[in-house]
């Protein structure tokens, strides 16, 4: 078999304004007090990827324009609509009443193995990611509907959050949740 790389002009890349205008994954993103610009850069280009609808940056989130972010986003902070809110809860709690299912990436006592989620997870739905190193707040997870961990067999016990957001991403988009 012949494998012959694909160009940039091969891609058939949408523009900002034909990215922006087409319908989007029901998924949005909450980074609940995500220290690093550089893991904040590298979700909005997870997310640019995938089509999700939005990213809601809270708390000490640093927000675009930034140089750093930019390093990672590589211009995704421009394509994906984002907005900031100084506090999670009110989020949580905002989205809540507007029916969104609330799946947090945690590794708590009832999560749910990356392996064994459900086909349909339930739409629209927000998608949770925490500190670094502190997760996500324990107010938070109160109100979270599923907690997603991946499995690991290794002698860590944590990802990178860029890398949890994407392998959660696409493990949602995999279900399918109901994209239009």
């Amino acid at each position: 078999m012949n494998f012959k790389k694909k160009k940039i002009d091969d891609l058939n890349r949408l523009t900002i304004d034909e990215y922006k205008n087409q319908p989007k994954l029901p998924l949005i993103i909450i980074l609940d007090n995500i220290r690093s610009k550089f893991n904040v850069g590298s979700i909005f280009r997870t997310a640019d990827s995938f089509n999700i609808e939005k990213i809601y940056l809270c708390g000490i989130t640093p927000c675009p324009p930034d140089r750093e972010i930019e390093k990672t986003a590589l211009g995704a902070s421009e394509s994906v609509s984002w907005q900031y809110e100084s506090n999670t809860m009110n989020l949580i709690k905002t989205l809540k009443s507007q029916n969104y299912y609330l799946i947090g990436v945690e590794q708590t006592f009832n999560s749910t193995s990356a392996f064994d989620l459900p086909q349909n997870i339930p739409s629209p739905t927000a998608l949770i990611l925490g500190h670094e190193i502190n997760g996500i707040d324990e107010k938070v997870l109160e109100m979270i509907d599923m907690a997603i961990e991946i499995p690991q067999w290794g002698t860590k016990h944590s990802l990178n959050v860029s890398v949890a957001a994407a392998i959660v991403m696409w493990e949602l988009v995999k279900r399918n949740i109901n994209i239009s």
